[in-house]
């Protein structure tokens, strides 16, 4: 039997590019049809649908797809992460519904999260199975994945707002759109990578030389203890990664309401042009920079790294110079005139990606290091001081307040975040030498 290769880094990041570019694009193009059939108070309605349920849904993922492509030293077997993400997400389910209430939403409101919570559930799946695929360095069948998954949603989202004018039909599209592509490619794409690898092979990612077998969740308490323990800071992590970049949401929709939310989350959403290049590239090299810094590689992990942090810096300029230059006639080409009126807030905000831009491939080195429960006093205090800050400023700058918080806590992140991978090749030359 052929056994399946793992691509260059070259071919790893060009197809991930891809999918990402494919996929964001389309999610961007969800938030445009919103705006464009719609109304802001629907754009904030579904943005704040995925604000409430994107934190719940980040912390109880674990971050297992990291874990699976940096397990270089094969200590997990596929069924037990699979086992994992089955517990977690019937956890992640019941917080969500507990939330939604504690809150006291609209019915209509509680009804848009919840759907998109169950939308989450089935990509949460597909992510265990791209774990198994990213840990073999097969990045194209997740960019298939990913190709196939952005425009289905849009089409079906789109359908929902059209048909009825309303951002709950528009999260039902969303959710369904999801669960086709888990069950007609995710999981199969798994079992084809399962089935074309040497039987031997085969027993050493999955615990049996039998498909069938493979493919099914592993319920063994101790690994499964195990493994949480492991991966529980990174699930923290994720959560305050989340919380930080949704605080100000929370913020706007209690102080000034669903419409500006939607103003808001519009304009943010621009910030996805470089995060695509930023996620493509920090998802090809994780099990490479993991690899180098298992086997002692100082130099090369360095040289990999800083390459990774100088894109960052020039996609960030980048962002902040278009949006100087030609703000206001982007936001009133892709949205509407009124979107315009906040070409200042544009700039902020992409002042606050550049920097988030750096933070990220940091975030990377971090990860690749395995340093995961450093990462929770890190965020911890990033999220802590972003939320005095909205309390602060929101109520008195309004969005511009938000944007603000956002660019202090990108800052302290890449500060501290840097402060870390300097430890950390300390600490590896020294244990070399």
């Amino acid at each position: 039997m052929e056994q399946i290769k793992p691509l260059t880094l070259r071919r790893n990041f060009s197809w991930t590019f891809i999918g990402n570019a494919v996929y964001a694009a389309c999610q961007w193009g969800m938030l445009i049809v919103m705006a464009k059939l719609g109304n802001p108070e629907m754009v904030g309605q579904f943005t704040l649908g995925l604000a409430i349920t994107a934190p719940v849904i980040m912390f109880t993922n674990l971050h297992l797809r990291s874990v699976q492509a940096t397990d270089a030293k094969r200590q997990y077997l596929f069924g037990d992460y699979l086992g994992l993400r089955l517990i977690s997400i019937g956890l992640a389910l019941f917080l969500i519904l507990g939330v939604t209430f504690a809150a006291g939403y609209r019915w209509q409101t509680s009804l848009i999260i919840l759907v998109i919570g169950l939308a989450k559930a089935f990509e949460a799946i597909s992510d265990v199975f791209y774990g198994l695929i990213q840990q073999h360095e097969r990045m194209d069948r997740i960019a298939m994945s990913m190709m196939i998954k952005g425009p289905l949603s849009l089409l079906l989202l789109g359908l929902g707002v059209y048909l009825t004018n309303s951002a709950l039909w528009g999260a039902v599209g969303l959710a369904v759109a999801w669960a086709i592509v888990l069950v007609s490619y995710d999981i199969h794409s798994g079992a084809l990578m399962l089935n074309r690898l040497p039987r031997t092979l085969q027993s050493e990612i999955s615990g049996t030389g039998y498909l069938s077998m493979a493919l099914r969740p592993r319920w063994h308490l101790e690994t499964q203890r195990q493994l949480i323990w492991l991966s529980l800071p990174l699930g923290v992590v994720m959560m305050l990664i989340s919380l930080n970049s949704n605080i100000p949401r929370y913020f706007i929709e209690r102080y000034l309401g669903e419409r500006e939310l939607g103003f808001f989350a519009a304009i943010a959403y621009l910030m996805v042009a470089g995060g695509m290049v930023v996620n493509a590239l920090g998802e090809s090299v994780n099990a490479r920079l993991a690899k180098y810094y298992a086997a002692g590689d100082s130099t090369a992990f360095r040289t990999l790294l800083f390459k990774l942090l100088l894109i960052g810096a020039l996609l960030g300029g980048t962002g902040v110079l278009v949006a100087l230059v030609a703000g206001r006639q982007i936001l009133t080409l892709l949205y509407q005139p009124e979107y315009a009126e906040y070409a200042d807030l544009f700039v902020w905000l992409m002042l606050a990606t550049g920097i988030n831009y750096v933070s990220s491939f940091l975030g990377y080195g971090m990860m690749a290091a395995r340093y995961f429960r450093i990462q929770i006093p890190i965020f911890a205090s990033v999220t802590t001081i972003s939320a005095m800050i909205c309390f602060w400023l929101i109520p008195t700058l309004g969005l511009l307040g938000a944007a603000i918080a956002l660019v202090v806590g990108a800052v302290l992140q890449a500060g501290i975040s840097l402060g870390v991978i300097v430890h950390a090749l300390h600490k590896l030359k020294t244990s070399t030498t």
